[in-house]
Parts: C-alpha cells; structure tokens; sequence
C-alpha cells in the first residue's frame, strides 16, 4: 500500500477550481467565511458513496448551524454526478475531477488494491476546511455508515 503524501493539518488547503454537476465553475475559495467538509470518494452510485453521500445529505440542518458546507469529489464527469444527485435528493455540490488533478493535489490518488488487484485511484479521505481556507482536521479512517456523525463530533471538537 502505498502511503498517502497528505497535506498537513494547519496548512492552507490546495486551492483549486473545477466544475460541479451543473457544469459551473466552482472554487475552493468561493467558501471562504464557511467551514468547508471536502470529502474525495471513489464513484457516485456505488453502495459505499451512497450511503456516505445520504448521511452528509440527512445532516444539512445540523451542518448548517454549525456554518458547514459539504463538497463531494470523485472522478466522475459533472452528467453522472448530476443523475447521483438527482437519484438521492442531494442538497449538496459534486464537483468532478477527472483528470484527478486535485486528489493529486490532495494527496489521495494513489495505489489501491482490490481483489488481489492494485490501481490507482482515490482514497476515501475528507478534510475539515475552516472559514480561513485553513486545513483544520483530515479523516482518513472514513466509515461511510457514520462518516456525516464523525464529521459533525470532529468539528465540534475543534471548536472546544
């Protein structure tokens, strides 16, 4: 397993710009003033990205109070991101990255294995961003079952 070269917490965030569902342009730093989730996961529709994607999408009102905006990222195309949006009842931006050029950025394009098979391709990973554009926390051990959970308790540890 190759080890992830990932920013550090503290750190800016890797500013980028990239297009959402809708094909707009968005940017990181469009979001200043929030607290950003950025979270990287592999492909929209699969189970696991699913069930990610519905817990950060049935949280919205606690992330709201808590001056939170979630972006998703995967290496899909913005139409595929649009019927996954619209298949769930997302209320949140998918931005594509197809050439993976900001999980580079990220650090969490790297080798994988899978069935005895080793590729490159994203690692499950989300980063706190805060109102500064700051790197606050990084979630590496990602669970998708509680991810919306996890991430709620770990922003409200940073503000303690």
């Amino acid at each position: 397993m190759t080890s992830l070269n990932l920013p550090k917490p503290g750190a800016p965030a890797p500013d980028f710009t990239t297009l959402n569902q809708l094909e707009k342009q968005v940017s990181l730093s469009d979001f200043r003033g929030k607290k950003v989730i950025l979270y990287f996961y592999p492909k929209a529709m699969t189970p696991g990205c699913t069930t990610q994607a519905c817990g950060l999408r049935d949280s919205k009102a606690e992330l709201d109070k808590r001056n939170t905006v979630v972006l998703g990222i995967s290496p899909d195309a913005p139409k595929r991101l649009q019927k996954f949006i619209d298949k769930e009842g997302l209320n949140f931006d998918l931005l594509s990255d197809e050439d993976h050029a900001i999980a580079d950025k990220y650090g969490v394009w790297a080798l994988k294995k899978f069935m005895g098979k080793e590729y490159e391709g994203i690692h499950r990973i989300t980063f706190v961003i805060d109102e500064q554009g700051q790197l606050a926390a990084i979630m590496d051990k990602v669970k998708t079952k509680s991810h919306h959970d996890d991430v709620i308790a770990m922003i409200d540890s940073l503000q303690e």
